[in-house]
């Protein structure tokens, strides 16, 4: 059994802190730090057992013994308040990084992974028994290291899951074909590492593989069975893979909450150790539903603690607060990672950046705010937690523009940040936020005799002039009550704003036209959600036109110029314009009082990029 001090586990997210040696920095015992108080228990991010099995040039490794060292200083820090730790294990197989230079590729198969990647060896009986002396050698290091439990990974499309899948094994030995056949090598693992080390090791699976040839839930009950026979103390149950099915993964907003925990409770039902249920864990609502239909033992929460380090302790009510919501967007942590600046967050601006917590300062000064979005609401609040008096002018509704970015298909989750800011400034610490609903002219300004203000008023759409360009849309089709339905559309500019109107317009079975100036559409925006919105498009017959821009409007006639060619699209009943943006600042002097600007109207930039400057400026003011 994992007994551990609470029902929670923090699971493996990668960070990507490492400085490209497999080592532990600062930045590692500064994250988990701030996140091991009333936890049960810290599972590292997947630690690499071969320099050539790396999925990121900055993970850990856990390969050789000059890591002892460092993974003993990161136990300390895990254990501080009695936290567990978790040493995961993991072999990607045919899905390491083919971008690092020494990285090689084994599978049950030689095939790549159809979604890109290397082509793999097939692994012989020579190379099955260096993988399991690697998983033994490793787990022995994981003891060595202090951790008190190890995490195997037998899902998510890595090695071990590329034998149990029928969609990638393909071999014609005994290592193939049957059920009984394909865990073969699975449960070979589990039995080498079991003989070795005497602390607890957890298997983490995926309930299914979410793709009409893998495996699913039935085989994942009699896997789990078998796992528990081999003296598994618990199952971790997630889902998908990692080569077809990235959004399940990575449990992405654009797919259904609840049907992880649907899986952990269909393998719960059959067997007699804890099953672990993961997967969009964010709200204390979600804990108490799952506890309460389920009676889950223990439940891994990542993201939602990455977003607020709290919401353990907010949920136990041994920390106060609102607890800062995780959006399953992906942009900051795993965007981050992909990007090489390592794991940060949308929400949260305190992850990777070294900005310190606010500190009440000594001194009461009297701010304004000028506007209320995202930037505008981040900066009253930080300003208010150090002590000082904020009025905010917002003359329309709270969040600003991203009062949008919830309204596109499958991102409804985008309106708690707006729900949590709104209700945030509500909170007496010592005092909430003034929010006056009128435009803040510079007269109301000078009057108010504030010792700094702080412009927020964000961007404006940026028109280009297009020779005709009279009658055009901007975000109002994202609003129901304003889609058009069964007309032809062209969207001028295929960023992300004109993507995602793009994507309402399809489902309303609008025929969409898109053009744009670069070579690509929807750059810029999250990678799982590009992919799914750009296949999408295509498959709802969008037409797309790259490396065109839009030269002259005639009526219903629309002229596009490329590099080689001109051509006239025919019969558009509307035209969005989605060109870009422009910072929006109706004024920036304001008598004595020093003017600061953040968000968009500093630089138009993302959600993240409002947020975190923001926070940086109202904490150094």
């Amino acid at each position: 059994m994992l007994h551990l001090q609470s029902n929670f586990i923090f699971p493996p997210i990668k960070l990507g802190y490492a400085s490209g040696d497999g080592r532990i920095t600062q930045k590692h015992l500064e994250f988990y730090g701030e996140r091991n108080k009333y936890i049960g228990a810290i599972t590292a991010e997947p630690l690499y057992m071969d320099q050539g099995l790396r999925e990121l040039p900055t993970q850990l490794g856990i390969d050789n013994d000059n890591k002892l060292a460092g993974l003993k200083l990161l136990n300390e820090t895990l254990h501080q308040n009695g936290s567990k730790s978790i040493a995961h294990l993991n072999h990607p197989g045919r899905m390491a990084n083919p971008k690092i230079p020494g990285n090689f590729f084994w599978s049950s198969t030689d095939n790549a992974c159809e979604n890109g990647g290397a082509a793999p060896k097939k692994m012989d009986r020579q190379m099955m028994n260096s993988v399991i002396e690697l998983f033994v050698e490793s787990a022995k290091r994981a003891v060595l290291s202090d951790f008190d439990i190890i995490e195997l990974q037998f899902g998510h499309g890595y090695l071990m899951a590329q034998f149990i899948s029928p969609a990638v094994n393909d071999r014609t030995d005994d290592y193939g074909g049957s059920f009984k056949n394909r865990i073969k090598f699975p449960i070979e693992v589990i039995k080498a590492v079991r003989e070795v080390v005497n602390i607890p090791i957890i298997a983490r699976i995926s309930g299914d593989e979410m793709i009409p040839d893998g495996f699913h839930i039935e085989d994942m009950v009699k896997f789990s069975q078998l796992l528990e026979n081999n003296g598994v103390a618990a199952i971790h149950v997630s889902a998908g893979t990692a080569c077809s099915t990235p959004p399940w993964f990575f449990q992405h907003m654009f797919i259904p909450k609840g049907k992880t925990w649907d899986m952990a409770g269909k393998i719960k039902q059959k067997l007699n150790i804890p099953i672990i249920f993961v997967g969009k864990i964010n709200s204390a609502r979600d804990v108490h539903f799952i506890e309460d239909n389920y009676h889950a033992e223990y439940m891994a929460v990542g993201r939602a603690l990455v977003a607020d380090p709290d919401f353990v302790g907010k949920y136990y009510g041994k920390e106060h607060g609102l607890i800062r919501p995780c959006l399953a967007c992906a942009e900051g942590c795993l965007g981050g990672v992909k990007s090489g600046q390592g794991l940060g967050c949308v929400v949260n601006p305190r992850v990777n950046t070294g900005l310190r917590k606010v500190i009440k300062d000594n001194i009461t000064k009297n701010y304004a705010v000028v506007g209320g979005g995202l930037a505008g609401m981040q900066a009253a609040i930080t300003l208010r937690d150090r002590g000082h008096l904020v009025d905010l002018y917002e003359k329309d509704k709270l969040g600003g523009q991203f009062n949008m970015a919830y309204l596109p298909p499958n991102k409804e989750n985008m309106k708690e940040i707006v729900d949590y800011f709104i209700e945030e400034m509500k909170v007496h610490k010592p005092h909430k936020v003034n929010v006056i609903h009128q435009e803040a002219t510079i007269s109301r300004i000078k009057s108010g005799n504030y010792d700094a203000v702080i412009m927020a008023t964000g961007a404006i759409p940026a028109i280009p002039p297009i020779k005709g360009l009279k009658k055009y849309y901007w975000t109002e089709f994202l609003e129901e009550n304003q889609l058009p339905n069964s007309q032809k559309v062209l969207v001028i500019g295929g960023g992300l704003i004109g993507i995602e109107v793009a994507s309402k317009l399809v489902d309303a079975n609008n025929h969409v036209v898109i053009v744009e100036m670069l070579d690509e559409i929807a750059r810029g925006m999250e990678m799982i959600e590009k992919a799914i919105t750009v296949n999408k498009l295509k498959a709802m017959n969008a037409e797309i036109y790259v490396n065109y821009k839009v030269v002259e409007i005639d009526g219903d006639r629309v002229l596009i110029e490329g590099k080689k060619d001109m051509k006239t699209i025919e019969n558009v009943d509307k035209i969005v314009v989605a060109t870009g943006m422009n910072s929006y600042v109706p004024f920036n002097n304001v008598g004595s009082a020093p003017v600061y600007f953040i968000g968009d109207a500093q630089k138009v930039g993302k959600a993240q990029d409002a947020i975190h400057d923001a926070y940086a400026l109202a904490l150094n003011l």
